[in-house]
């Protein structure tokens, strides 16, 4: 079985709530430091014994109590934004793993219920502490993992784009002489250049004898 394969298997088995209280951003990564055994199958509190004992199976190595220094296993819950504070400064929105709260910067915020995972990673980032973890009255399922892995890809993804657009934008730009021989000079054209390297090498000479201005 190949490192890639097992760490697939490994994944499936993560509750993919993307809380990161494994230590680790986010199920994926967890389950290729488990795959290469840097990392033991004790961290993940949503996962409870249950997903402890369903990794020691699929490994064939001993269970482990579960870590509770990461947290400790319970019902699931969701965040819920008390709209009435909420200063839409979209920090929240920036922290959630699986795009579960929706809003505009400087509008009121909003989590989708059924999409929330309850990492409760929007909680500390909300400059108004307008968010709380409540029960979400329902069990989380294989099913809501399946959905939770595919809109965090979703969301890496996008947030990969952001970031190389950002990027280039930032990116100085090439000067054209760099990049296309220059055009066949006439008289106009050294005339500029003349003009030019008799101001640079002007500055040159100021910026000698004043090296303090420079």
């Amino acid at each position: 079985m190949s490192c890639r394969s097992l760490a697939d298997r490994i994944d499936a088995l993560l509750p993919q709530t993307q809380c990161t209280k494994c230590g680790y951003d986010g199920c994926r990564p967890y389950a290729d430091a488990i795959a290469d055994g840097s990392a033991p199958i004790n961290r993940c509190p949503p996962g409870g014994d249950d997903g402890i004992a369903a990794l020691s199976a699929l490994l064939q190595t001993p269970a482990l109590p579960l870590d509770l220094e990461r947290g400790e296993p319970g019902p699931l819950l969701v965040a819920r934004i008390d709209e009435s504070h909420c200063i839409g400064c979209t920090l929240c929105i920036q922290a959630c793993p699986v795009d579960a709260i929706v809003g505009a910067n400087k509008h009121m915020h909003t989590v989708l219920a059924d999409w929330c995972t309850g990492c409760d990673l929007c909680v500390a980032p909300c400059p108004v502490d307008c968010i709380q973890m409540v029960p979400a009255g329902r069990a989380w399922t294989a099913e809501d993992a399946t959905i939770s892995r595919q809109r965090h890809r979703s969301h890496q993804a996008r947030a990969e784009r952001l970031a190389a657009d950002n990027a280039r934008l930032m990116a100085p730009e090439t000067p054209a002489a760099a990049s296309a021989p220059p055009p066949a000079a006439d008289d106009a054209q050294s005339e500029d250049r003349k003009r030019s390297a008799i101001e640079s090498a002007l500055a040159r000479a100021r910026a000698r004898r004043n090296p303090t201005q420079s």
